[in-house]
Parts: structure tokens; sequence; C-alpha cells
């Protein structure tokens, strides 16, 4: 092979594996920046230069931008696999159906791309047949609707290639078999002339979850089977809903928090945190794992995320309690439980979540989550303490005094600051909930660059694309949502639901106890995001009708799904823990039995004493 031959496979290969990640660096730091300077821009410029006016074309780019990288991000998820997804029937398959199931769900997934590619396209003509304009900087609304034939072009041709892969390891014999039953399932919608929409919606959507395809493809593709069947909306309407549903400056706080968290977590901010909760607890009964509860807590004030919390404190904690005497599996399960408190305290990505599918205040449901956070903590620690004494399990017997004690909070000053920069911007009436988010970024990536310095530039970009490939497998969740609820409501499926329990029983506790039961189920086999906005638009007129604000029902949910962080199978705390341990999840779950009834406990007290969680946020509603 010529050395001409050889470059151009060499650059070929890496725009193979790194095109995606050149639009997501740029166009996440572009919006973390452009947002932060629209703060900087209202408090500082405009009271000095008269006639600034208002910064109103950086919300409006920045939107743009984020429903691009947003979609750009779906297709490194494609490659990487990392969608949300019900595996556990798959779990169950003997490895010659497993990879039959994936031809299957790639050919799924692929019919949805494929279908937003070409009406997208058509968004696109029309566009150029009657031009329209976005409303701050004249944009032409060509440019911006290009994402939908690009960005789903694009993971057309992820998927192709994943395809093509996973052909090669499963034959090309059970490839056709997987492909066959791709082509037998979708065949009724196409020739069946009338199927109900409300059996044809919820059967599809039940058949790709057992499957195994990613729920927010599941989404998507039931509303469009149901479309075909059912005539219940034009297909063109599923390439509209994927642009018009990501247009909200509300939503990009998903990202922002999101890479706040990645920018600390690898900045060096958890061996600060470990470092002060070591301080204040680490010499009692148990101190490692006191210690590893206090530094969850304080994590989840930085990260929102269970799983990203687990991964940044247990890969320090877990093995310094082994080399204490600690069990190990004790050890991981408690890291786990401790985790699943990330998504109480704020900031917290299902509230973001929640708030925007319930139209509820998300700084209200940030300030109500703290007290959840606060008791699951107290109780973990409550049981950290005992198991400890039982088993004589000590803490580190060095001196600790106020002096380093003030050492310890100097140290993680830093960190300690994110809390008050969101929650005092927010409750400050000095920033939105997303603004803060961006401003949160903006402070955690310049920590880890110029205080820190334990950022370089390789490790900003890495960054960057995890916080971009995390956010959009929640955001394009929301979009496919919006789709699947906007048909759910045409058919008046959350009413006739609400009318049917409340024509059962019409007490508020027995409601209460029955939908928490219920999502105690729904935990277990299904993410916590997807979970809500799933569940959101069913369950919501269901308590209200009963007299529970939907701010109380916002922090009932997030509290109940977030035990499901600790449930197999779809437990990811579980799943992070024992990959940092060397434990079988099977192990880590029984040892984590006793911390998930207490977290019950705690739930059942938010859920009954609405002034528990409402305290702080001035009612007991």
């Amino acid at each position: 092979m010529s050395t001409d031959t050889k470059k151009s496979s060499g650059i070929l290969h890496w725009l193979d594996e790194n095109f995606e990640n050149i639009f997501l660096v740029s166009g996440l730091l572009a919006i973390i920046f452009f947002i932060t300077w629209q703060v900087i821009y209202r408090y500082f410029i405009t009271p000095l230069v008269e006639r600034a006016g208002a910064a109103v074309w950086t919300e409006e780019i920045s939107r743009y931008i984020f429903i691009w990288i947003s979609y750009i991000a779906v297709s490194v998820a494609i490659r990487k696999r990392s969608s949300i997804r019900i595996d556990f029937v798959y779990q169950m398959l003997p490895p010659r159906l497993q990879r039959i199931s994936w031809i299957f769900v790639e050919l799924i997934f692929l019919m949805l791309t494929l279908t937003i590619t070409y009406y997208g396209w058509g968004q696109i003509e029309r566009l150029q047949r009657f031009p329209q304009h976005t409303a701050a900087m004249r944009i032409p609304f060509l440019i911006p609707y290009l994402i939908l034939p690009l960005g789903f072009g694009l993971m057309s041709l992820r998927l192709v290639q994943s395809m093509i892969k996973q052909i090669k390891v499963t034959g090309i014999l059970d490839s056709l078999i997987g492909a066959v039953v791709a082509v037998v399932v979708m065949l009724p919608c196409v020739l069946a002339e009338y199927i109900d929409p409300v059996p044809a919606l919820f059967g599809y959507f039940l058949i790709f979850c057992v499957t195994g395809v990613p729920i927010a493809i599941g989404l998507g593709m039931s509303a469009l089977t149901t479309i075909l069947c059912a005539d219940t909306l034009p297909i063109e309407y599923l390439a509209q809903v994927s642009f018009t549903s990501l247009d909200s400056f509300p939503t990009m706080a998903i990202p922002f928090f999101i890479a706040a968290g990645v920018f600390m977590g690898a900045g060096g901010l958890s061996q600060r945190l470990l470092g002060l909760a070591d301080e204040l607890v680490g010499g009692m009964y148990g101190g490692m794992a006191l210690t590893t509860v206090a530094t969850c807590m304080f994590f989840g004030a930085i990260s929102g995320s269970g799983p990203a919390t687990v991964a940044a404190i247990g890969a320090l904690t877990i093995p310094a309690m082994e080399e204490r005497g600690y069990s190990k599996t004790f050890a991981a399960a408690i890291v786990a439980a401790a985790g699943a408190i990330g998504v109480m305290i704020p900031p917290s990505n299902p509230f973001v979540v929640y708030g925007i599918a319930a139209q509820v205040s998300i700084g209200d449901l940030f300030i109500g989550g703290i007290v959840p956070g606060i008791l699951t903590g107290a109780v973990l620690m409550g049981y950290s303490y005992y198991a400890a004494r039982k088993n004589n399990w000590r803490g580190s017997a060095r001196t600790r005094t106020v002096g380093t004690v003030t050492r310890a909070v100097w140290d993680a000053k830093w960190a300690l600051l994110v809390p008050v920069i969101v929650l005092g911007g927010i409750y400050g009436g000095l920033m939105t909930p997303t603004e803060a988010a961006a401003v949160a970024s903006f402070y955690g990536l310049i920590v880890g660059v110029f205080i820190y310095r334990e950022l370089d530039f390789r490790k900003v970009c890495a960054c960057c694309v995890e916080a971009c490939e995390t956010s959009a497998v929640i955001i394009v969740l929301m979009a496919m949502a919006t789709l699947f609820g906007n048909i759910m409501t045409i058919e008046d499926v959350p009413g006739t639901i609400a009318r049917a329990i409340l024509g059962f029983t019409s007490s508020k506790i027995a409601i209460l106890f029955i939908i928490n039961v219920l999502l105690l189920i729904v935990g277990v086999f299904m993410e916590a995001l997807a979970a809500i906005v799933i569940l959101v638009p069913i369950l919501l007129p269901i308590v209200t009708g009963v007299g529970v604000s939907p701010l109380h029902f916002g922090i009932i949910m997030v509290v109940n799904l977030a035990i499901g962080f600790l449930t197999p199978p779809v437990g990811v705390n579980l799943f992070v823990a024992s990959g940092i341990s060397g434990t079988r999840i099977e192990q880590i779950a029984k040892a984590s039995l006793p911390m998930i009834a207490l977290m019950i406990v705690v739930l059942l007290l938010i859920t009954y004493i609405p002034a528990i969680p409402l305290c702080l946020v001035g009612g007991a509603g």
C-alpha cells in the first residue's frame, strides 16, 4: 500500500472515529459559554453600557445548537450501544438468541431513523418553498431543521455499520432470522386496514420493550405503528415533533447539569469531598462507610446522577473499606444505595425531566428534594453504624480537630460552592434553572482546568463527549415520549385511566399506596427517567384528582424511582458497584435489602406527611 493510500485511510479512520466528537465538543462548550455570557451580560454589561439591550441571540442560537448536538450524540450512543433499554429478557437468552436479537433491535431502530430522515427532508423542502426565519437572529428555519435529515441520516449510517459488524458475528442465516422477525412484527400495521390505536400503541410498545429495543426508540416506533394502523396523525408529524419537542430552553438544563458533574468529577472534586467527609464522620464506628454516604450526598449535589455518584465515589471508597476489614458486598451495597441520593439532592436530572413533563417549577422540585435526600442519607448512615458495631468495623483512629476540619472544608470549598451557585442563583431570582446549570458547568470547567489543574485539553474533550452522550439518551427519550404522549392524549388514555381508578376508590391514602407500589414495580424493570416521561401524563391527573399537588407528587415519584437504582435487573447502581468491586450483582442486591427497606420507610414518610418534603418550599400542599 502506498504512503498516500495509508494517509488517506488513516484520515478516514480518524474521521470515522471522531466525526461526531468534533461537533459535540465545540457545540457543548459554545452553548455553555453563550448562556454564561447571557448571565454576565445581564448583570455586568447592561447596567454599565447605555443602550446595551439584551443578549437575546444567545438563548436562540444555543437552543438550536443544543438540538443539533443532542441528535448527533445519539450516533455515539449507537456505536457504544449505550441507550436506555429493558434487557432482563435479553440476559436470560442463550448467546445465539442474544446475537439474533441485536439484528432485530437495530433493524427496528433503523426503520425509525430512516422514516424521520425521509420526512425530515420533506420539512426542508417545505421550508424552501415557504421560507420562515427565527425571531431574534432572523436565521432561516431551514438551517436548524437540517438536523432532521442530517442527524437521523447519520444515525442510520451508524446503525448500518453496527449491523454489518453484528452480521459478521451472528452469521448470515441467524441474521436473516432476526430480519424476518422484525418484518413479521411490523406486518400487521402495514397490512391491516385499521387497528384500534390504544391496543396498537401499548401492544407495540410492550413488544419493543420486552425484545430489548431502546425505550426511546420503542416509544417512537409504537407511535409510528399506531399512526400507520389508525391514521391518528400524519406521519410528517413524527419529524415535526422530533424538532419542536427539543426547542425548549428548560430542557437545556439537562446537558448542563450533566456536564457540571462530569467536569467536576474528572477535575478532582471527589477526592476533596471524601477528605471533608472523612474529617466529619470518619472517626466513628463504620467511619469509612459513614464517610462514603456523606461523600455521596456531597457529590450528588454536583452530579445529579446516581450512577455517576457511584462511579466517582465507589472507585475510591470500596477499596478503602476492603482494606479496613469491611465485607466487599457491604462496601459495594452501601455505595450503590448512597448513590441513589444523587437524584434526590439538587441538582437532579429526574427533577428536571419531571418539571418539564408536569409543568412544575424545577427550582421548587430541587428544594423539595433536599429533605428526602438528607433523610435517606441519615437512615443509611444509621444502618452503616449499626452494621459496623455488629461487625466491629472501626473508624480511623487519627486525631481530628477543629483545625483539620477547617482545612478539609477549605480544600473542598470549590466543590461546596456548586449548590450555592445553583440554588442561590435560582432562589435569589438571579438565574433560571437552565442559566444556573450553564454557569455551574462553566464554573466546573474553570475549577478543573485552572484551579485544580486536573483537566487538560484531552480530558475536557472526553468530558464533553461523555456529557453529550449521556444527556442525548435522556433528551431523545423525552422527544419520543412527547409523540407517544400526544397520541395518548388524543385517545384520552390518561383521562380514562384516571376515571377508572377514581371510580374504584377516592381515598387519597389508598391511591397513593397503589401508585407507590406501581412505581416500585416499574422501577425494577425500567430506568427512572424513562418511567417519568411515560407515566407522568397517566398518573398526574389521578393524584391531582384526590388533592395531591404536582410538586409533592414529583418528589414522591423521584424518591420512589431512586429505589429502582438498587433493584435488579435494571438497577444501574448495582451494575456500576459490581464493576468497581468485582462482586456479583445478586450478592450486592441481597446485601442492599435492609437499605432498600429503610428507603421505603422514608418514601412512606414523605408520601403521607407532605410537610416533610415541602417544609423548605413553604407549604405542605
